[in-house]
């Protein structure tokens, strides 16, 4: 059996006139869609690790914390491999509404630019599969 590959997801969140949002980015490539920041758990790292770098590495912000470990479960991607998903509740401050990153990973997103912006309900700004899956976590 193939071993499932870790992701770590953040759901990074603000409180903006009294309401929760929730940062999300447009993909470059159309198909790619909106999504929240996320990666693949490192051989050394654990979860939260990565998280932390991800977030880093995808939004370019340094002012965040990670709150709690929301939703742990096991998912089976497009391809047919299982992702065991890791999702995180961060908060951040002093962040701006909306801004362009290139991620410094490396790899697939070498030389792209992702759009962040914020959303307030579950409903808003359709995610891709499976990113939007815990956002009543946070809304509710």
């Amino acid at each position: 059996m193939v071993k499932p590959i870790k992701k770590a997801y953040g759901y990074v969140t603000r409180i903006n006139n009294g309401e929760t949002q929730v940062l999300v980015f447009q993909h470059p490539i159309s198909e790619a869609g909106i999504q929240i920041p996320k990666g693949t758990v490192e051989p050394q790292e654990d979860a939260y690790q990565a998280v932390i770098r991800e977030m880093k590495e995808e939004t370019g912000l340094e002012n965040f914390h990670v709150e709690k470990l929301i939703a742990e479960d096991c998912w089976k991607n497009d391809d047919g491999v299982i992702h065991n998903r890791f999702f995180y509740k961060i908060s951040a401050s002093n962040v701006p509404d909306e801004w362009d990153y290139q991620p410094t990973g490396g790899g697939d997103e070498e030389e792209l630019t992702f759009h962040f912006f914020w959303i307030s309900s579950e409903h808003e700004g359709q995610l891709i599969k499976g990113h939007g899956d815990y956002l009543n976590l946070i809304f509710n």
